[in-house]
């Protein structure tokens, strides 16, 4: 069977950094605006067919578990992956919407949907939503996404980049945590309740 097209991407961010006294993507988190870009040119006959075609990139700075600083208005990750994409043209064949304010990826579904950057959009197994992000990610989105937007199997479809950086290894622990951080828990304001208790109790624990 062939897998369907979708004409509608999720960009999930992997941090930014600076380097010569600007602001840049991580490896990672170019890598993820490529497989975007990848994959639309792989499909343009699609994107360019299509009612509304979209490619929404989420990500405001550095992991929540991090604590790190905000960046400067313009230099967070969705800014920069949107940047990096109309470089490369993709804007020629879909609408680009950013969401700049998350810092995990609950944050990245949670403030997407309080956005409404995918208003206007159904998703199921015909016309699925493209999750970009690299493989070992993928599993942890997927959960969440149930959680969220009530989507679930055929309405997802993968979208994995390459490089960056290695498979994480704390992903897998992660994704198990995840599952007993929000057993129970559905609506938005109790999704993010848990995570940041998660959080603060992470940062308690000492080093070692």
């Amino acid at each position: 069977m062939t897998a369907p097209v979708t004409t509608v991407l999720l960009v999930f961010g992997r941090g930014v950094a600076t380097a010569g006294g600007e602001w840049v993507l991580t490896p990672a988190g170019a890598a993820r605006v490529d497989a975007a870009i990848g994959y639309v040119s792989a499909h343009r006959d699609a994107f360019d067919a299509a009612a509304a075609p979209l490619v929404v990139f989420s990500g405001g700075w550095a992991e929540a578990a991090e604590g790190a600083p905000r960046p400067p208005e313009g230099c967070r990750e969705g800014d920069l992956m949107v940047a990096r994409a109309r470089a490369a043209g993709l804007d020629r064949h879909a609408a680009l919407r950013t969401e700049c304010r998350s810092r995990s990826t609950l944050e990245n579904l949670l403030h997407t949907v309080e956005d409404g950057l995918l208003a206007g959009h159904e998703f199921g197994p015909g016309h699925p939503l493209g999750l970009v992000s690299h493989a070992w990610h993928l599993p942890r989105i997927r959960f969440l996404a149930r959680k969220v937007l009530r989507l679930r199997g055929a309405a997802l479809l993968d979208v994995p980049a390459t490089g960056g950086e290695p498979a994480s290894r704390r992903e897998r622990a992660l994704h198990v945590a995840s599952r007993l951080w929000f057993l129970g828990v559905a609506d938005p304001a109790g999704l993010l309740r848990r995570e940041r208790a998660a959080v603060a109790a992470l940062r308690r624990r000492p080093a070692g």
